[in-house]
């Protein structure tokens, strides 16, 4: 480990990494108890489009084109989910593969010969000090919201609708929740790329449901299991070389989410 940080790429990755798995941990826990996770999914998708397209028009900061493109999705999400009238998850698979067709056929326009790869499946080890800048100040505003809000994020998780009774801005806060899910996904994408950053939001919070049972120890616990997996995966990634980051995160995260079930398995047992 300690070799590793010699390295200043490795520093950066390690930096955003762990911020970026904090936010993840956090805003995941409440989208898998809501049952907004697939919200991930779909923004991942639009932000794979949205970098696309930037890369295309050659700008020199992809990443601020892709940020307002994403948060506007994440709006219009979030408005879909709250209408009865039109089913959510057919709603998000419409717009993710809209948005992944739309990137694909941004690259190949005009004879445009852009690597999909990076986008893809992420590349943690190029981050830079924009991407660390926006971590910071992201994961900020994330902790504060849990912080100095958790009562509310508490009762707007588990029953939005006595939220309301007790004058509680539901709206607002799910807002909030959905625009930080969208910039946390658009700087994650830099790590895992499009297909694998909702992992990151959906796994920690599964791994630590499988043990916890209260609100607060899910996400205390949520937060260790994610920080954990990129830590440790950028550590594998740098001792085994050709061994692919992002992937080897999510694997962690599998290993994690299985040992986690079987020991609530075995625990259920035990008590009968």
């Amino acid at each position: 480990m300690i070799e590793m940080l010699k390295y200043p790429f490795m520093v950066n990755a390690l930096t955003v990494g762990v911020l970026i798995a904090i936010c993840c941990a956090l805003l995941g826990v409440v989208l898998v108890l809501k049952r907004y996770s697939m919200i991930g999914d779909g923004l991942s998708h639009v932000g794979f489009g949205a970098l696309s397209i930037a890369a295309v028009l050659n700008l020199n900061s992809p990443i601020w084109f892709s940020l307002p493109i994403v948060m506007i999705a994440a709006f219009f999400l979030l408005r879909i989910t709250e209408s009865s009238r039109i089913n959510s998850d057919a709603a998000i698979g419409v717009i993710s593969s809209s948005a992944l067709a739309i990137g694909v056929f941004a690259a190949s326009i005009n004879g445009t010969n852009i690597n999909l790869q990076q986008y893809m499946f992420g590349s943690i080890l190029s981050v830079g000090e924009t991407d660390i800048a926006v971590s910071i100040v992201i994961s900020v505003f994330v902790i504060l919201m849990f912080i100095l809000f958790y009562n509310k994020i508490f009762a707007i998780t588990f029953d939005e609708n006595f939220s309301k009774a007790t004058g509680i801005n539901t709206k607002l806060y799910n807002l909030a929740i959905s625009l930080l899910t969208a910039v946390t996904i658009v700087i994650g994408m830099r790590m895992l790329g499009t297909l694998l950053i909702s992992a990151m939001i959906i796994f920690p919070a599964l791994t630590s449901m499988r043990l916890c049972k209260r609100f607060l120890t899910v996400i205390i616990t949520s937060v260790m299991v994610s920080v954990f997996c990129v830590v440790a995966g950028l550590y594998t990634s740098f001792e085994v070389n050709d061994i692919p980051v992002g992937a080897t995160i999510v694997i962690l995260n599998l290993i994690l989410f299985l040992i986690f079930s079987l020991i609530s398995i075995v625990m259920r047992k035990l008590k009968k």
